[in-house]
């Protein structure tokens, strides 16, 4: 004990005179900027594991860059230059905008000037991806039964269920409608199926991470939560990311871009609560291998979310031997418009299965007939092979955005798409009566282009072909958020 005790005085002694020569401020800094140094190495390992080394150095380059003397005012000032092209090309109604109670009120004048304002509208019949998803106008047959639904329930609000219990009844009905469609009746399923009517796609999605979140948290105790999505994820997975403090290991689609299953099994580890598949796809309109990330997510005993947003209601006429199932959620709105919950079960009681087959096999066939459509047009090629109703396209020959501006001024309203450069059309019940004007339409536009290279005046090719090719993505993010304060 002795002779321990002496060692450590010996020691003692032999530190505090080789410091003795530092000032005390510096041996008083110098774990400090330790700590800091270890800090900052191990916030990088993080980054460049999360985010690709490539991308952390150009974000480093990039900072670097705009501290230089002027480069950040010329930046802004660029940045400026696109968002007043954006706007320009807009209808943007500011300039007129009601921004004050009238001093008496306007009583049924309100109807005419609501009339006033639908009638600016564009013409979306048909030629629209996507947007409006039920056949017709609004005036008769089945989209006239909907609006009447509604408007008999639009004073209603599911969260008072003592009063309103016609309204909780109908979303009862909705859900267990729905779950049919999925395999509530089949013995594999439990019968545990349920599930509440949210907003929308992205409401759903919000709520399938919350509740993954939620029971990962009970069952394995993660506290530091992260879920894994292909490239091709609907962007509200990073919306939900946010709200919940979830990280995103987004891996690449493979060579026919679905989701990469090995890939997703290389990000999986012990916070890793779910994985997300899509079917399909909201850019190519591609089926992920949901039975491969199915039996993924069981070996591992994590949660598997199936975006079905744009196939929900058309993958169980279309492809019979695919099953799925519903998720558990409290919505996360609490007052909630019961017009829509009537709406929906109207729709659904009154078309019947033989109403979703008849239409869906109409979608079908129009969608099948745009894609050969597309391939027909030299110097067009179709992205992937379609599984449901979205059609991707891109071209090898032509700028596809000057394309779409072509497309813009015929009255076509698709959606532009980045790597690759390409756009989509999300097949209706509206498109089929118009199909073939779309496809002379597109036909048309290509050739215009053809012969007649380079923007057109207000289009704009220039911005989304920049934006596609710009290494930065921090500097469209500020972008896009720029557009959005300014159209404020």
């Amino acid at each position: 004990m002795e002779l321990a005790m002496d060692f450590a005085l010996r020691l003692r002694d032999a530190a505090n005179h080789r410091l003795s020569r530092y000032e005390p401020l510096v041996l008083l800094a110098a774990p400090l900027l330790a700590l800091l140094a270890a800090r900052t190495l191990h916030a990088a390992a993080a980054a460049v594991a999360d985010r690709g080394l490539r991308t952390v150095l150009l974000a480093l380059a990039m900072t670097a860059i705009k501290l230089l003397p002027g480069v950040s005012a010329y930046i802004n000032a660029e940045k400026r230059k696109v968002v007043d092209q954006l706007q320009s090309g807009g209808t943007s109604t500011k300039s007129t905008l009601r921004t004050e109670l009238p001093t008496v009120g306007l009583s049924n004048q309100v109807i005419n000037d609501l009339e006033t304002l639908k009638a600016r509208d564009v013409n979306w019949q048909g030629k629209c991806s996507g947007t409006v998803y039920i056949a017709g106008s609004e005036s008769e047959g089945h989209f006239a039964l909907i609006n009447k639904a509604y408007s008999m329930f639009s004073h209603t609000n599911p969260l008072h269920q003592d009063v309103f219990k016609s309204v909780a009844q109908l979303e009862a009905e909705v859900v267990a409608m729905t779950a049919a469609l999925l395999g509530s009746k089949e013995k594999s399923s439990g019968g545990q199926i349920c599930g509440n009517m949210t907003s929308g796609g992205t409401e759903s999605i919000l709520l399938a991470v919350k509740t993954s979140r939620d029971y990962m948290r009970t069952k394995k105790g993660i506290t530091k939560p992260e879920m894994i999505i292909a490239e091709s994820a609907h962007s509200a997975y990073d919306k939900a990311a946010q709200y919940f403090n979830i990280k995103v290991r987004r891996v690449p689609v493979n060579k026919e871009f679905l989701a990469d299953v090995k890939g997703f099994k290389r990000c999986i580890n012990g916070n890793t609560i779910m994985m997300v598949g899509s079917a399909p796809g909201f850019p190519h309109g591609l089926i992920d291998p949901i039975e491969e990330l199915g039996e993924l997510a069981s070996r591992y005993d994590i949660c598997l979310h199936v975006d079905l947003c744009l196939g929900g209601f058309v993958l169980p006429f279309a492809l019979t031997e695919w099953t799925g199932g519903l998720y558990v959620s409290p919505t996360i709105a609490g007052s909630r418009p019961g017009g829509l919950i009537a709406g929906a079960w109207a729709a659904m009681t009154s078309l019947g299965l033989n109403g979703y087959m008849e239409n869906t096999g109409h979608i079908m066939e129009v969608s099948k007939k745009i894609q050969r459509g597309i391939e027909d047009i030299p110097g067009l090629f179709v992205i992937g092979k379609p599984d449901m109703t979205v059609v991707a396209f891109g071209s090898d020959s032509v700028d596809i955005f000057e394309v779409n501006d072509i497309m813009s001024s015929k009255g076509w309203h698709l959606n532009a798409l980045q790597r690759p450069n390409s756009l989509h059309i999300c097949v209706t019940l509206q498109h089929t009566v118009i199909y073939e004007e779309f496809l002379k339409d597109l036909k048309d536009s290509v050739d215009t282009v053809k012969a007649n290279p380079g923007p057109i005046s207000g289009g704009r090719a220039p911005i989304y072909g920049a934006a596609g090719k710009m290494p930065d993505r921090g500097m469209v993010r500020e972008l896009l958020v720029e557009f959005m304060d300014a159209s404020c």
